[in-house]
């Protein structure tokens, strides 16, 4: 039998609901880590993407031979690598020859993978092989715009599957509101084909326009590369519904509760029908007594009575006019 333990210090305790599954979810951090054995072109853009992220990415510079996203059993250490580091995005690294610069771009949900998409590394330029202002160099942590050019974003699958895991790696944390001076980058993704994307980044120049819109320029800073779709696995239905829930916009309304001015809050009790022995009996209203429930002639019974009751003070008042008249 499993021994659970709980935590016993304060600290501990709100270390673990800091790592507790949320409705609303703070920034995702991303794992970069690398496979048995990579290139030096793979190397790089796995520094780039760190050094892009790098307020809210792990980095392991160790190699892993056991993990396998795409295999049984293979991604056993990356979900307790997502675990151990509270990571709920991955970027894994690997070459071969038969899928040379090889990156696994992936999601986590509860620590499990939730879905997978793997890409060919292509046409790439490093950072440092840009020149421009270095005044124009974006800043590590910025809210970032990322503009996805191509009627493949909404036709092709493979692509439709590629945005949602590229915006959820360069978004960052989910804001209501912006300031628009510190928008000083922008992810430029096209679709060149049915399974390859440009990806590039550009800083971001505001210039003044005349209105209250600024004018913008874009200079590339890098870096740039090319992404050829290989294999992509989609979440199944059940875990798709799990992980798409949200809170109410409202919370629900509380029935036969309703707020007065003078006494505050007003409710209604409905009482529910008693049963003793074989009679029934059911309330109406709060205060009125219990009514045997006999007959199903019961308004009958009762129309009959008045009826009668109707003649027999008709009979009276009769006798009484007689009586009168005799007089």
């Amino acid at each position: 039998m499993l021994r659970i333990k709980t935590p016993q210090k304060a600290r501990a305790r709100r270390e673990l609901e800091k790592r507790a599954p949320k409705l609303i979810e703070t920034g995702k951090k991303t794992l970069i880590l690398h496979g048995t054995k990579t290139s030096a072109v793979l190397n790089a853009v796995l520094s780039d993407i760190y050094h892009l992220k790098k307020e809210s990415a792990v980095k392991f510079s160790r190699k892993n031979k056991d993990v396998c996203p795409f295999e049984n059993g293979g991604e056993t250490s990356l979900e307790f690598f997502s675990h151990q580091t509270d990571c709920s995005l991955f970027v894994y690294g690997s070459h071969t020859k038969k899928r040379p610069n090889n990156l696994v771009l992936g999601r986590t949900y509860d620590h499990h993978i939730y879905d997978l998409i793997e890409v060919g590394v292509e046409n790439y330029k490093r950072m440092d092989s840009f020149s421009f202002d270095k005044k124009l160099s974006p800043h590590v942590g910025s809210k970032p715009f990322i503009c996805f050019i191509g009627e493949g974003f909404e036709n092709v699958q493979e692509l439709k599957h590629l945005k949602e895991v590229l915006l959820d790696l360069f978004r960052g944390e989910v804001v209501e509101k912006l300031n628009l001076a510190g928008l000083d980058r922008v992810y430029l993704c096209s679709a060149i084909s049915a399974n390859k994307v440009n990806l590039t980044q550009c800083a971001l120049r505001l210039k003044k326009s005349g209105t209250v819109v600024p004018r913008t320029e874009l200079v590339e800073v890098g870096p740039s590369m090319d992404l050829v779709v290989r294999r992509h696995r989609l979440p199944n239905d059940n875990l798709r519904k799990e992980a798409m829930r949200v809170v109410r916009d409202q919370p629900r309304k509380d029935k036969n509760i309703m707020q007065d001015t003078l006494r505050g809050k007003v409710g209604k009790i409905n009482i529910p029908d008693q049963k003793v022995d074989d009679t029934k009996y059911f309330h109406t209203k709060v205060g009125d007594s219990y009514v045997p429930q006999k007959t199903k002639g019961i308004k009958r019974e009762r129309r009959e009575a008045k009826m009668k009751k109707e003649e027999k003070e008709g009979d009276e008042h009769a006798s009484k006019r007689q009586k009168e008249d005799s007089e």
